[in-house]
């Protein structure tokens, strides 16, 4: 079983909600491996959704690069930052934000939901499947038989509810449990007879 928790609630204070639970930090303040799974985290390489040639180092530089301003366009070279800061485009610095371009030479201005379902939930997928695959098929095969609490800053599972920040967990609970969302459904692998103890020291590999 998999659950999302805040990572500014005390430990103790969630294991006696869950006890025996495995408090597994995902956010870009994480001390081990999983750190891996933050969208600021830079794995190099990401395409940029429809954007032909371009990547990015990081899902947040795409989520941050495409997003339009009163007075700023797309920032391409966001799109290189690999240092895990400075990638927040304000509203104090560039007015107030007009929506995400669909694409970095693209006409079309998407909206703050559908530029989640375009661009942010797609790229976060292709991390999934292509950076950190093998911590995706750990945490799956660890939630059948542990309770695994993802902590993250932002915990809501909504698409839909705009007026919060969308939990990059929740998305990794939905990929792992095969439902991501506006994706087809994922079918999980069954490796009989491996080890369903979780170890959070493997993640380091």
């Amino acid at each position: 079983m998999i659950i999302i928790e805040s990572k500014r609630k005390k430990a103790t204070t969630i294991l006696k909600k869950y006890p025996d639970a495995i408090l597994a930090d995902v956010t870009s303040g994480a001390k081990d491996g999983l750190v891996k799974l933050s969208p600021f985290y830079p794995h190099y390489g990401i395409p940029v959704p429809f954007s032909e040639g371009y990547t990015a180092t990081c899902v947040e530089a795409i989520w941050q690069g495409l997003k339009v301003f009163e007075s700023c366009d797309v920032d391409v070279q966001m799109f290189q930052n690999d240092t895990m800061k400075n990638i927040k485009r304000t509203v104090r610095r560039f007015g107030k934000p007009l929506g995400h371009r669909k694409g970095v030479n693209g006409k079309e201005l998407l909206g703050y939901i559908e530029a989640r379902k375009q661009i942010y939930i797609p790229s976060y997928k292709w991390v999934l499947e292509n950076k950190v695959a093998h911590i995706i098929e750990r945490l799956r095969e660890a939630s059948k038989s542990k309770t695994i609490v993802l902590l993250d800053y932002d915990t809501n599972a909504d698409v839909e509810n705009a007026r919060k920040p969308l939990s990059h967990a929740s998305l990794i609970k939905a990929y792992v449990e095969g439902f991501y969302p506006y994706e087809d459904v994922i079918i999980p692998h069954n490796n009989e007879g491996t080890d369903n103890v979780i170890q959070l020291d493997l993640f380091n590999q």
